[in-house]
């Protein structure tokens, strides 16, 4: 059984912030944040799921197709693919956190 985590708002809304700043991650730290990337898109998957959003909206389970896809990608060993990669990941996470709150699975989440 997975271990289950509370939903943090603050630290989903910084990594993303992290991953699309002009400075990307250092090298040495790429692989952690893509885990917590990873880790931020199986929640908002999870959450979807729960809700059923995906039964009740066409844009959410594509977004959550989307999701799993590139959840499931290994990070590139190439420098510039790698931010690639994490940016990616860091627009999945933000496209569907917008779309949840849009479709009220999630409330009470400052997105400012």
């Amino acid at each position: 059984m997975r271990a289950w985590e509370p939903f943090d708002a603050d630290a989903l809304l910084d990594d993303v912030g992290a991953a699309l700043d002009d400075v990307p991650p250092a090298e040495d730290q790429r692989r952690e944040f893509a885990e917590r990337l990873r880790g931020h898109l199986a929640q908002l998957v999870d959450i979807a799921i729960s809700g059923d959003a995906d039964r009740k909206d066409t844009a959410t389970f594509t977004l959550i197709e989307n999701a799993r896809a590139i959840r499931s990608e290994v990070i590139p060993m190439d420098p510039r693919r790698a931010v690639v990669h994490l940016r990616r990941m860091a627009w999945a996470v933000n496209e569907l956190l917008e779309r949840l709150l849009a479709t009220g699975q999630l409330t009470n989440v400052n997105v400012a």
